[in-house]
């Protein structure tokens, strides 16, 4: 069973610590449970809770009025709002309760009313690509388990990759290329998976390697096909070499192709990196975007 601390959950919810203390001690919201040795600690119930309070509290309901209401109350209340046309926080919050909760038919009611409004690439942009994100928080406190993960991967690579196919091939075959890649031991396939149905939409030509790619392999790819870009991701620690040494090869490795790369270990160490020629770094996702519409 999943424990959480106090900052755990303002972590998590964006709830402050001290607005926490007072909703459990004036309006006693939620209770926490303590260790044997007095150590207060919360459970995936007080968590789930805390993201409806925090929603609905966002939707103009009173702390003092959703005290009054029981848990199921307070459920029926966030399920539909959810599926209103409220903001993006609502639906990323009600979005994370339907992956703790395991709930596909949520999840699709969700995802299909954004799709209506906003379009799939506006619903991936505001809302999945921020819930990934606070994927990565979850997994760092150890607030979800491999089954929640496995659940919402599932969910989201079966929604691109139909989107993908459903996006129009290149008229021009020769329009420019990308070579899409992760690292080995890099965990980003639904964002690489995402990047290539954004190219596929502004009609770049694709050749997606995906995970577990060697840079050998990557070089082989770029020698079989005419000079374009190469693409990837590093957000997780590199196994048995330094950020530096990995660009270094990978500039090597790509010929004549231009490298793009983006991820927290290069912001992470971007002060110290020095840049090979063919090499540049996107700062995150919005500069990402900015940078493919630029090529249109």
């Amino acid at each position: 069973m999943a424990i959480y601390s106090i900052r755990d959950l303002e972590q998590l919810t964006g709830i402050k610590k001290h607005t926490i203390r007072i909703w459990e001690q004036r309006y006693n919201l939620i209770t926490p449970k303590r260790t044997d040795t007095n150590i207060r600690y919360y459970t995936v119930d007080e968590l789930r809770l805390l993201f409806n309070i925090a929603l609905l509290n966002r939707n103009g309901y009173k702390i003092n009025k959703l005290a009054k209401m029981t848990r199921d109350e307070i459920t029926g209340v966030v399920d539909h709002i959810s599926k209103r046309n409220d903001g993006s926080s609502s639906k990323i919050d009600a979005l994370t309760l339907a992956m703790l909760n395991l709930d596909e038919r949520s999840f699709e009611e969700i995802f299909s009313i954004s799709i209506e409004e906003i379009g799939f690439e506006h619903t991936m942009a505001t809302l999945i690509y921020p819930l990934l994100e606070n994927l990565k928080a979850l997994w760092i406190t150890r607030s979800i388990n491999p089954a929640h993960e496995k659940f919402i991967t599932h969910l989201i690579q079966r929604k691109l990759l139909r989107a993908i196919d459903e996006a129009h091939l290149p008229e021009n075959y020769n329009s420019q290329i990308f070579f899409l890649f992760l690292p080995e031991e890099e965990a980003q396939e639904l964002t690489l998976l995402f990047v290539y149905y954004l190219l596929r939409q502004r009609g770049f030509r694709v050749i997606y390697l995906g995970g577990q790619t060697s840079l050998s392999d990557v070089k082989d790819a770029c020698t079989a096909a005419p000079a374009g870009f190469v693409f990837s991701i590093i957000d997780n620690p590199l196994p048995r070499q330094s950020v530096q040494n990995y660009i270094n090869q990978i500039a090597l490795s790509t010929g004549n192709n231009r490298v793009l790369l983006t991820g927290s270990q290069l912001a992470q160490h971007q002060a110290n990196l020095v840049l090979p020629p063919n090499v540049s770094v996107l700062d995150g996702f919005n500069d990402t975007l900015a940078f493919l519409d630029s090529l249109k």
